[in-house]
């Protein structure tokens, strides 16, 4: 596919608080493997929701909530045209990213998985795709097993098909939040669907920087969320194949989720209503709406050719700046990474020298990133973490680089 490159100068202008300055210095903001930030279209789209066009959807009949509903309702269209779902309604919005894998473990977990059964994962996950499989192994006994990486930080499939044999779910990340690995996730799909057991992604990390096609992952589930791909925080986004969210129970339970109550039980809305119990976050989903149209405009085949450049002169201006002082985790091709890097740094502690490169505004994140057992396996407790988007460039991946020697004066090296 071809890209255009990005006028990330242009772009920046179009990022209101890349604009603000403290003591005198630019920000560099280097922290959107955690949270991105927000173009000037996607406030101004929620501001003037806010202002004219706000009104509880899908419950009133009045010309106002009919605005809200399909302002609503159009930004699920958005989102799966975005992602290619076959349909719209196998686009439901959650809270965020977390809540969309915890529905699929606890709904369709708890309607499918029994004692024994087995669920894969693999050693780069995040928590969130960790944690509410190991409420079932403690509620059902269900049996994990994981996918071990190779040295440069890669899924080693070596033994893949013996992971999945008898295996009911595999459940993977796109991209590590860790390492910046792109994994494989058509051919992981495909190994899940021959073994008989069901694909489940967690794309954060994937869909704000790379093209995204489920239907030709393969994919069962899919989960990301609004706030890393310029959009605000408080939604998130479930894919699901629509034959097997037809037959899941709800998650949850109240209103907007049911056709009827009834003093002997209820029956359930049609998708997506089914999962989408309460008023839901309607701004919030007219923001990722904005959001989608923006990334749309920029073209994510560009945005991911961008980042490959950032991450390639991040690679080369690190390691030839500070050699063996430095130690960038995870692979060094970035035809299989994206732009996010845990680092080691002269032996600084990560929270120690996060906290001296915000004396120069250069903005990072440190701790163990939301996936401890990764960590333990690298052999530290946390990292420090410079993760680049479509509004970074070169000159700030070298703001970093001069910050790291600012921290080393400090610290006397």
């Amino acid at each position: 596919m071809s890209s255009t490159a990005l006028d990330t100068a242009a772009l920046k202008q179009q990022f209101p608080l890349l604009q603000r300055e403290i003591n005198g210095t630019r920000l560099v903001y280097l922290d959107s493997a955690n949270t991105s930030q927000k173009p000037a279209v996607v406030i101004d789209t929620m501001t003037n929701f806010l202002r004219n066009s706000y009104a509880p959807i899908n419950r009133s009949a009045y010309q106002l909530a009919a605005e809200a509903t399909d302002a609503y309702e159009g930004a699920r269209t958005k989102v799966q045209q975005f992602i290619n779902a076959r349909r719209a309604h196998e686009v439901v919005f959650t809270k965020n990213a977390t809540e969309a894998l915890n529905l699929v473990a606890h709904s369709w977990g708890r309607a499918n998985l029994q004692a024994g059964d087995v669920v894969v994962l693999t050693h780069m996950e995040h928590h969130a795709n960790i944690v509410p499989w190991h409420m079932l192994v403690a509620e059902r006994g269900i049996v994990l097993r994981w996918v071990p990486l190779t040295a440069d930080g890669q899924l080693d499939l070596t033994t893949l098909a013996q992971l999945l044999d008898g295996a009911k779910v595999f459940s993977f990340t796109a991209m590590s939040n860790v390492l910046g690995t792109i994994t494989p996730v058509q051919q992981l799909c495909a190994a899940a669907h021959a073994a008989g057991a069901l694909a489940i992604v967690d794309g954060c990390q994937y869909v704000p920087h790379n093209v995204t096609d489920v239907q030709a992952w393969g994919a069962d589930f899919m989960a990301f969320s609004s706030h890393k791909m310029c959009g605000p925080s408080g939604v998130g986004v479930l894919y699901g194949r629509e034959a097997l969210l037809e037959a899941m129970p709800p998650f949850l339970g109240g209103g907007n989720m049911i056709a009827d109550v009834r003093l002997d039980g209820f029956t359930t809305a049609e998708l997506p209503a089914k999962f989408e119990a309460g008023t839901p976050p309607i701004t919030e989903v007219v923001g990722l709406g904005a959001a989608v149209d923006f990334l749309i405009g920029l073209g994510m085949a560009n945005v991911r050719q961008h980042e490959i450049e950032v991450a390639g002169y991040a690679l080369r201006t690190l390691t030839s700046r500070f050699g063996d002082d430095i130690t960038l985790h995870g692979p060094t091709d970035t035809s299989v990474r994206g732009a996010t890097f845990s680092l080691a740094f002269r032996g600084i502690h990560p929270h120690d020298l996060s906290q001296v490169l915000d004396q120069t505004n250069v903005c990072v994140r440190a701790g163990h990133h939301c996936a401890k057992p990764l960590m333990r396996l690298m052999g530290v407790a946390a990292t420090a973490r410079a993760s680049f988007y479509l509004y970074n460039d070169t000159d700030d991946v070298d703001a970093l680089a001069d910050a790291l020697d600012g921290a080393s004066a400090i610290f006397g090296f």
